[in-house]
C-alpha cells in the first residue's frame, strides 16, 4: 500500500510518529466516514422511516442505502441485513431469540477460540435449558479442523457457535466444510465474523451460513454499528429481539403484530449517522479490494516475524496464522507492563486476554500481547514494533 492510504485517515495528522497496531480491537476511522457523520449531524439530524418531510425522507434513503451496500458486500438478500449495536449485540440477540428452539439434551458446539460474546450466551442458555455445551477440540497449535469437528457433531447438535477468524491467534476456520457437516446433522451455524469482515471476502450464499455477525468499527467505520445477517426463513421464525417503536405493525390492547424483516428486529431510533457513514467504509474496502488488503497485511506480518525470529526472550504463539495478527509475550514481563513501555516507544498494541480467556488458558498464560496489522500500516511500523520489543525486553532485564 502507498502513503496515499494514510492520507485517508486523519489520525495521522496529529499522530505521525505513532505505530497503531491494535486494529483487531478497533480500527482507525476514515476521513470520508468522519465527514459523513458530520454532514448528518450538521445538516440533517432528523429521525428515519417516520417523517414525511424532506429531511426525514433523505435520512431514510441514506440509511437504507447502507443496507443495500452491506447486502451486496456479503451477497445476501436485502431483508436479511439487520442493524445492531455491534457484533456482541448481534450474537447475544440471536442467541436469546434462538434459545426458544433449544431443549433438554440438545447439544451446542463451540470452541476455546471464541470471543466471550460468541460462547457465553450459549453457556448460559445451555444451563437454563439443560442442554449440553460441547467444545470442539483444537489442534496442539490451537487451530479448528474439520476432522476434530466431526468428532463432536451429532444428530443432537442444534447450534454451532463458532468464529471465522480467531481474534487472538488469527487462524482462519475452515468454515464452509464445517457448515456443510453441521447442516447434514440438522444444526444451524452462527458465525462470528468480526475479525474476518475487513480482511476476507464473505459470501453468505456460497458459505450457506445461517447467521453471521460483524462490526463497523473494525472496518475503518464508526462505532456503534453492527450487522446481523440471518437467512430469511430463519429470521421469520424468530421472535423480535426488542419491542417498541418502528418494529410494531398493528397494536391493540390485547395483542400486537410486527413488521416484516428486517424492521421486526430494529426497535427504537438507531444510530442513524453512524449507519449512513458505514457505507463509506464499504466503498473504501471494495475500492482497494479485500484480497489486496489481506496480501498487504500478510506481507507486514511475515516481515515482522522474520525480524523477530532471532530476538531472544520472546515467545510468539501463532507463527502460522493466516491473518495479520501476531500474539506474543516477552519472557518474565507481564503483558500490561510490556504494553506500557511499548507505548512509551509510540507503539500501540493490545495487552490482556482480548475478551477470550479460554484462549489464554489454552496457551497456559495469564495474558498476551497482540499486534494487529491493517491497511494503513507499513514496514516502518514493523521496524518500530521490533525495536520497541527489544527495548522493552532490555529495559526489564536491566533490573
Amino acid at each position: 500500500m502507498n502513503q496515499d492510504i494514510r492520507k485517508k485517515f486523519p489520525f495521522y495528522i496529529k499522530n505521525k510518529d505513532v505505530s497503531y497496531l491494535d486494529s483487531a480491537a478497533s480500527s482507525l476511522k476514515l476521513k470520508s466516514v468522519i465527514e459523513s457523520l458530520n454532514d448528518y449531524y450538521a445538516n440533517n439530524g432528523s429521525n428515519i422511516h417516520r417523517g414525511v418531510y424532506r429531511l426525514a425522507y433523505e435520512a431514510t434513503n441514506q440509511f437504507e442505502e447502507t443496507r443495500e451496500y452491506v447486502s451486496k458486500f456479503i451477497n445476501s438478500n436485502l431483508n436479511e441485513v439487520v442493524f445492531t449495536k455491534g457484533t456482541t449485540d448481534s450474537l447475544n440477540k440471536i442467541a436469546s431469540s434462538y434459545s426458544d428452539f433449544i431443549f433438554e439434551d440438545d447439544e451446542i458446539i463451540t470452541t476455546e477460540l471464541e470471543h466471550h460474546s460468541s460462547f457465553i450466551p450459549w453457556q448460559v442458555i445451555a444451563k437454563e435449558k439443560k442442554a449440553r455445551l460441547k467444545f470442539l477440540p483444537l489442534t496442539e497449535e490451537g487451530k479448528i479442523t474439520v476432522e476434530n469437528f466431526k468428532k463432536v457433531i451429532s444428530n443432537k447438535t442444534k447450534v454451532v457457535a463458532i468464529t471465522y477468524v480467531s481474534n487472538v491467534l488469527g487462524y482462519v476456520t475452515p468454515i464452509k466444510e464445517i457448515i456443510e457437516i453441521a447442516h447434514q446433522n440438522g444444526a444451524i451455524v452462527i458465525l462470528d465474523a468480526a475479525q474476518a469482515a475487513s480482511h476476507l471476502k464473505i459470501d453468505v450464499k456460497e458459505l450457506d451460513v445461517d447467521f453471521l455477525a460483524f462490526s463497523s468499527h473494525k472496518m475503518y467505520g464508526p462505532n456503534g454499528v453492527g450487522i446481523l445477517f440471518g437467512k430469511e426463513k430463519l429470521l421469520n421464525q424468530l421472535k423480535p429481539f426488542e419491542y417498541g417503536g418502528e418494529m410494531a405493525h398493528l397494536v391493540f390492547k390485547d395483542e400486537s403484530s410486527w413488521k416484516d424483516i428486517p424492521y421486526k428486529f430494529e426497535a427504537g431510533t438507531p444510530v442513524i449517522a453512524e449507519v449512513i457513514a458505514f457505507k463509506e467504509s464499504i466503498k473504501f474496502l471494495e475500492e482497494i479490494s479485500l484480497d489486496k488488503i489481506h496480501e498487504h497485511e500478510m506481507k507486514l506480518r511475515d516481515y515482522t516475524l522474520n525480524k523477530l525470529k532471532d530476538v531472544k526472550g520472546l515467545t510468539v504463539y501463532n507463527k502460522t496464522a493466516e491473518t495479520g495478527i501476531i500474539t506474543f509475550n516477552i519472557e518474565n514481563v507481564h503483558p500490561h507492563d510490556a504494553a506500557s513501555i511499548l507505548d512509551q516507544n509510540n507503539v500501540c498494541v493490545r495487552a490482556g486476554h482480548h475478551c477470550a480467556q479460554l484462549v489464554a488458558k489454552f496457551l497456559g498464560v495469564t495474558a498476551t500481547l497482540r499486534a494487529s496489522f491493517a491497511v494503513y500500516n507499513d514496514y516502518k511500523d514493523c521496524d518500530n514494533l521490533v525495536n520497541a520489543i527489544i527495548a522493552t525486553r532490555d529495559f526489564f532485564e536491566s533490573f
